[in-house]
């Protein structure tokens, strides 16, 4: 099923997204981890993309695997920033033989030895192949904080409005922490006159390092009473675990407060804490 037609048609949505292992000794494990995660019967799941690809036989597999024995509709992730364009070709045809009718449009991130593979520079760019390659429901991701490399919010915005009108079906955000940066973003979105379907991204933090790392990578803001929670239990990862859940589960249910009809939980292939928040939200959605 196309995601844009769940989001047309539920009042609340919520999805949990995995990632695929670096090796293959771990794809079990992460296999077992999705399909327990799969079993809480979200709305869909999605699957991000290796480096480079470097995963991106993992991410086409587990794919499959949910959606066809676990009957949970997938969004398989595609990068394209360290991709070939013939790779690029390839993974849209592996995704459409597996009956994928979902792709995340992302240029990915720079790799570590700053060799990008040159036949891409943006994710409007493989917008456009995979337009080409299927009938995809295309996404795509946006940053409420802006994205770490554009000179502006404003020309964030319009790097944006490109992406969207180049035929992106609906968004996902970054991580954020603090839903007024969320608000004041949406309202920036509406007055550039994109009207997709916009997701909140939402990330549990269970324990202190996955924090530091997190916000390195993303560059996130992070409220004074979040910060003082992580320093308060660092020492308990127990409370630790259960303060991170409960502080997404209080963003999340905010965020629906305000109208919000769509959430993206981060779940760190973590099936407990993929449980605890539906579970917090029994009622609510």
């Amino acid at each position: 099923m196309k995601i844009k037609d769940i989001l047309a048609q539920k009042d609340v949505t919520l999805s949990f997204e995995v990632f695929p292992p670096k090796t293959s000794d771990k794809f079990d494990g992460v296999i077992k981890a999705a399909e327990e995660i799969a079993g809480l019967k979200p709305d869909f799941m999605s699957v991000t993309y290796g480096a480079g690809g470097g995963t991106s036989e993992y991410t086409a597999d587990i794919a499959r695997r949910i959606e066809s024995d676990m009957g949970v509709t997938m969004l398989p992730h595609l990068t394209c920033v360290s991709s070939t364009r013939e790779h690029v070709k390839k993974m849209i045809g592996i995704y459409k033989e597996n009956g994928m009718e979902n792709i995340m449009a992302l240029r990915g991130d720079i790799p570590k030895d700053g060799t990008p593979a040159h036949d891409y520079h943006y994710a409007t760019d493989l917008i456009a192949d995979i337009k080409e390659g299927g009938d995809f429901c295309i996404g795509g991701a946006c940053y409420p904080e802006g994205h770490p490399e554009a000179a502006s919010r404003t020309e964030d915005m319009k790097n944006l409005k490109r992406k969207v009108d180049a035929g992106v079906d609906f968004l996902t955000t970054q991580m954020f922490f603090d839903n007024e940066e969320f608000f004041d973003f949406m309202y920036r979105v509406r007055e550039a006159d994109i009207n997709v379907p916009v997701l909140a991204g939402i990330m549990p933090i269970t324990n202190a390092k996955q924090m530091k790392r997190s916000i390195e990578m993303s560059g996130t803001k992070t409220p004074r009473r979040f910060l003082q929670i992580i320093d308060y239990f660092e020492d308990r990862p127990d409370a630790l675990r259960d303060a991170g859940i409960i502080y997404a589960t209080e963003q999340i249910i905010d965020l629906i407060a305000h109208g919000v009809k769509n959430i993206h939980v981060y779940s760190m292939n973590k099936p407990d804490v993929a449980r605890d928040i539906q579970k917090n939200l029994t009622n609510i959605i």
